[in-house]
């Protein structure tokens, strides 16, 4: 048990830590090293808790420390591969369970929310289309507006995708005319990385 404890903390070190975005993958991979380590269950249904040992059986005793020690261990695993502002929110849970329940109540629904977003903004986007009367300046303004939204909800799209919509719309030498120059497609290409950067780095820090 012992070499399984400490293989545990070698595999939840390998674990992105869970700041707030992202839960299904986070959630998925912390339950396959906790059903590895056979602790999964312990935190699904809890255990029976009691203080008057002094009434148990000795195999009643031996199953109750049993319970405890693999409490502690997946409260254990469960620490290691949280953010602090994480662990803020259940630092005052009382036991595994409560602890995967709170974090579960708080982030499982705002992935939703964020999944069904970004759904309708993809179909949004696919749908975007030129109007007859429309510069490539005004269409530009309208696709990065939606480009911006799915980037908040944690999509960031290539920039294949994003000149995708103006070669569609205008064949590659009007939009060539349209800028002032290649330096200029450049300069966009690389604001585009640094743009795509900072949303990581925001991203990175909300809960």
């Amino acid at each position: 048990m012992a070499n399984a404890n400490a293989n545990g903390h070698n595999l939840a070190s390998l674990i992105p830590q869970f700041g707030g975005d992202n839960y299904d993958y986070w959630s998925n991979n912390i339950k396959v090293l906790l059903k590895a380590l056979k602790l999964w269950n312990i935190v699904e249904a809890g255990y029976e808790e009691t203080h008057n040992e002094v009434a148990l059986t000795q195999a009643q005793m031996n199953t109750l420390r049993e319970n405890r020690k693999k409490y502690s261990m997946a409260l254990f695993h469960i620490y290691q591969t949280i953010e602090m502002q994480v662990y803020e929110r259940v630092v005052k849970a009382e036991n595994a369970k409560q602890t995967w329940d709170m974090i579960e109540n708080a982030y499982r629904g705002k992935e939703k929310v964020k999944k069904v977003r970004l759904q309708s903004l993809r179909k949004e986007f696919e749908k975007l289309e030129m109007k007859e009367d429309e510069t490539i300046k005004d269409y530009f303004i309208r696709v990065t507006f939606i480009v911006n939204q799915m980037a908040s909800n944690g999509k960031i799209l290539e920039m294949q995708e994003l000149l995708r919509k103006f070669f569609v719309a205008y064949p590659q030498n009007s939009i060539m005319l349209w800028l002032p120059s290649k330096s200029q497609m450049i300069f966009q290409l690389f604001l585009w990385k640094r743009c795509k950067e900072n949303l990581r780095h925001m991203r990175s820090k909300l809960i």
